[in-house]
């Protein structure tokens, strides 16, 4: 892990696409500014888990869900 000291209004550069901007110190927090094109994915953290963690059950479907899913999908028809 890099470890840098930054004020604020300083920047720092990850890559060709992304700035790092510090736009506040609080006594207990950073706010970060972060400037990057579209097809970065940005998330916190724990919602970033969150996410693995549902991508991972929905691709664990049970074989009685996906036949489940299956006869309802012939029942609705075209």
């Amino acid at each position: 892990m890099l470890v840098l000291t930054r004020k604020v209004d300083e920047k720092i550069n990850i890559g060709d696409d992304v700035i790092l901007t510090v736009l506040e110190i609080g006594r207990t927090s950073v706010k970060l500014g972060i400037d990057a094109p579209k097809r970065v994915g940005i998330f916190r953290e724990e919602l970033y888990e969150r996410i693995k963690e549902e991508n991972l059950r929905s691709s664990q479907g049970r074989p009685a869900d996906v036949a489940r899913a299956s006869r309802l999908l012939r029942k609705k028809g075209p």
